[in-house]
């Protein structure tokens, strides 16, 4: 991908050539200047080249500014302090590229290039059970990494490994053709919440009724045996969960390839033989086990992967090793991704692990990373819940916040139609929950909290989304379609510089998504640029200025880029608020 950064990283490339050609060099080190005073970017890689040609930094920095060979996109360079060089960019090439890039439906972001098969793994509820809060995260964290993939020309593959299979289906079988058998016979429908009742009672009685457990039991035998009434019964299951999960993915614009566990169900037996015939597998207690080294268990005992149980059932490991192994060989992933809550870090160690063990993961084609993500909280500092103390339902949570919206959205604008009223509350309350949870590292947890997520100031949805409209104010002020204008773009004021080169760092920071899977470095510079954009507002006047055309084609540069940047998280647009 084209960008300041690695055109800057290429000149430097150059000029140390020139200067030190008989030195292998160290990967440059060029970063954003913290100081616009002092330039726009920053060489930070004469001290390690200095202690590799045996000279002092400053030496290296003034070698490196005596054989720059001039170039249209650096303005000047300043040495500073003990060797850094200080970037200062040329207007006039910033105000080119700008021009440019309006001439782009991609804000002039090229198609990265090789493209990868990513095959990311997010959102992944549990049949039977409401998605709730902890289904949040993965499902807007992974839908925000996919978005930038895609958009960078990346094969993209959005799987929903959903958990559909196991043995509490066979209790629940047991128990809905015991207290409702006309749901299985068509003759009433039932709906998730139904679901979730049936699953909590079929669950007491499975533990309190031993004649029900055995029958629980043997419906389990009859589901994975493959009998066809389970199986119908099972389906008619899944059904339910997915026009729930369904509604909810298509309020918050998610589209998933449903790949549930049942999926894999198939494959089970020939994973755990094939690792059997690697001489991979140890029996333990009866089960059969695949150890690792450097795993352990709290008393320094080794840790397993279980892969199949001693009455010959197989779990979670077992799938999670057959879904590598499809993903790598039949979906010919070359970047797999597993988007889950930080619980599940040792997991993912010990799958990736074992896949290298058995020679399916070969780290030199595939790329595998987990995404572990922090937990919700409420006001009181404590897993995020209801008054009442029950888990959040992730669809009320959803609804909850489109409502505050439209309160927000009613008192600032009594005059709006009511279809103004509902798209702007839809796009403000969906928007405010999504960035928010964007917006802070995934690493960590975040206090949930509707005042903070709809206040119109500082980095949230609200204000970038006001940004946004405040920059087609302008336009619609002046009278103008800057699509018209022929006008050149003309950087003067320091305001204007800044903006123009927070714009054209789009692509960095989509890069540096990609290289930490941390969409908190896109909301990042999302908010920078409004605030760019504010002082520039604020100190250039638009309208009827001699600079007025050349001025609102960057503003409109600026506008491109914060929808698309806002479209990439996930977050919809409105055109005035």
């Amino acid at each position: 991908m084209k960008t300041l950064k690695n055109q800057l990283q290429a000149l430097f490339e150059e000029t140390l050539k020139k200067v030190y050609p008989e030195v292998t060099l160290p990967s440059l080190d060029i970063k954003t200047a913290q100081q616009e005073q002092f330039g726009h970017y920053q060489f930070n890689s004469a001290m390690r080249i200095g202690k590799m040609v045996n000279l002092s930094p400053r030496n290296v920095a003034e070698a490196i500014v005596s054989a720059f060979s001039p170039n249209p996109l650096v303005q000047k360079l300043e040495i500073a302090g003990p060797g850094f060089i200080n970037i200062t960019l040329s207007p006039q090439a910033l105000a080119a590229t700008i021009e440019e890039n309006l001439q782009s439906a991609r804000c002039g972001i090229e198609k990265s290039k090789p493209h990868e098969r990513v095959i990311i793994d997010f959102s992944s509820p549990n049949t039977a059970k409401e998605m709730h809060v902890g289904h949040l995260r993965s499902t807007i964290i992974g839908d925000a990494i996919a978005r930038v993939y895609e958009f960078l020309g990346h094969d993209v593959v959005r799987l929903n490994h959903v958990g559909d299979w196991g043995t509490s289906f066979g209790m629940l079988i047991a128990y809905i053709r015991e207290e409702a058998p006309e749901v299985f016979r068509g003759e009433s429908r039932a709906d998730l919440t139904q679901l979730v009742t049936w699953y909590k009672a079929s669950k007491n009685k499975f533990d309190q009724d031993a004649d029900f457990k055995k029958r629980a039991q043997l419906q389990v035998v009859a589901l994975q045996g493959g009998d066809p009434a389970s199986l119908k019964a099972w389906e008619i299951i899944c059904d339910i969960s997915r026009k729930a999960y369904q509604e909810i993915y298509d309020i918050l614009d998610i589209h998933l390839n449903e790949r549930g566990e049942s999926f894999y169900n198939p494959h089970l037996p020939e994973v755990v033989q094939e690792l059997e015939k690697k001489g991979l597998i140890t029996v333990s207690d009866g089960a059969k086990c695949l150890f690792l080294e450097n795993f352990v268990n709290r008393e320094g005992e080794p840790l397993p992967l279980m892969l199949q149980k001693s009455d010959g059932g197989y779990n979670y490991d077992t799938t999670d090793m057959a879904a590598i192994r499809h993903r790598i060989f039949e979906e010919k992933g070359t970047h797999l991704i597993y988007v889950t809550d930080a619980g599940q870090a040792q997991h993912f160690k010990m799958i990736f692990a074992a896949a290298e063990k058995a020679s399916w993961l070969d780290s030199n084609k595939v790329k595998v990373d987990h995404v572990p993500f922090g937990l919700v909280l409420g006001n009181d500092g404590k897993k995020f819940r209801t008054r009442e103390g029950d888990t959040e339902k992730l669809i009320d949570l959803i609804q909850e916040g489109i409502t505050r919206a439209r309160k927000i959205i009613q008192d600032k604008n009594p005059d709006y139609t009511k279809e103004e009223v509902e798209k702007v509350a839809h796009a403000l309350g969906i928007g405010a929950i999504k960035y928010a949870d964007l917006s802070t590292n995934r690493t960590g947890d975040y206090t949930f909290s509707y005042d903070k997520m709809l206040r119109f100031e500082g980095n949230t949805a609200a204000y970038l989304l006001y940004s946004y409209v405040r920059v087609n104010g302008i336009k619609r002020k002046v009278g103008l379609d800057p699509a018209t204008l022929t006008d050149k773009i003309e950087l003067k004021e320091p305001a204007e510089i800044a903006l123009a080169v927070q714009i054209l760092q789009f692509g960095e920071a989509l890069s540096q998504v990609t290289e930490e899977l941390l969409p908190n470095r896109l909301t990042d510079y999302l908010y920078t640029l409004a605030e760019k954009f504010h002082a520039f507002f604020r100190d250039c006047r638009v309208e009827g200025s001699p600079e007025q055309n050349s001025r609102l084609l960057l503003a409109e540069a600026c506008a491109r880029t914060m929808q698309k940047g806002l479209t990439l998280l996930g977050v919809p647009t409105v055109e005035k608020m």
